[in-house]
């Protein structure tokens, strides 16, 4: 049965996929809200697809920056299903085939590491984000953390762009559950729901198996406050730059 309810979960995933491309292509929305209102709508069919459910403690921004710890390509669905954001994503992501046509068309933001002209390119993005009324999501780690630390150390380039556009910046905090099931089965959230080693394919075939999963979107009661004194005002570090 399990094999079976793989099966059924794959094959709804890739129909909303399918789904989704055709409306994009169809419909091809101009502005960035209306390309970020359908990147919600899209999360939020592939969550309740692969029976994510999720709650949020604290207000939900609805504009500024957004930082979040990154376990998973889930926290990229659920970040979007909650509210319509604009992310900032890595430029290998644009490559992709399929994903990066659609990341592109959702208003997404690449930063090319170490390369010249990135740094002013993704302030540039961010900044239009911003005038659109738009939370832009970013996760300062660079990766996503599947070790026993809460958070890696952060990569202060993007942190240093949104200081400078005079946005408010908001932690988010994701954490996951898994049902007791699952548990009992063996699953853990470290090798089935965490993207560690595994190839990509391998990681959705076991995530797919879990009976469900329940993650908790922790939202910040106020912006970060940031002291003129501390030694973190970097002004000409790369997106990428530690």
């Amino acid at each position: 049965m399990s094999f079976f309810r793989n099966l059924w979960r794959a094959f709804l995933v890739v129909a909303y996929f399918l789904y989704a491309a055709l409306e994009l292509a169809i419909t091809r929305p101009h502005t960035r809200p209306e390309r970020a209102a359908w990147l919600s709508r899209f999360c939020g069919r592939i969550l309740r697809a692969m029976h994510v459910t999720y709650s949020v403690n604290g207000p939900i921004p609805t504009s500024g920056a957004i930082i979040s710890n990154h376990l998973t390509y889930v926290d990229i669905m659920l970040h979007s299903a909650i509210h319509p954001v604009v992310f900032v994503s890595k430029a290998e992501l644009r490559s992709t085939p399929l994903l990066g046509w659609m990341s592109m068309m959702s208003g997404t933001v690449y930063v090319a590491r170490g390369r010249g002209g990135s740094a002013s390119k993704a302030a540039e993005g961010m900044a239009k984000g911003f005038r659109d009324g738009l939370p832009v999501v970013f996760f300062p780690e660079g990766t996503t953390g599947v070790g026993d630390e809460v958070a890696m150390p952060f990569r202060s380039g993007l942190i240093a762009q949104a200081i400078d556009a005079g946005a408010p910046i908001i932690p988010a905090f994701i954490t996951y559950s898994i049902p007791d099931r699952d548990t009992a089965a063996g699953k853990t959230l470290r090798n089935d729901v965490h993207w560690g080693p595994q190839g990509l394919v391998a990681h959705i075939w076991s995530f797919l198996s879990l009976h469900g999963l329940h993650a908790t979107m922790q939202f910040a009661d106020e912006p970060i406050a940031f002291s003129d004194t501390a030694p973190f005002r970097p002004q000409n570090r790369s997106p990428g730059g530690p």
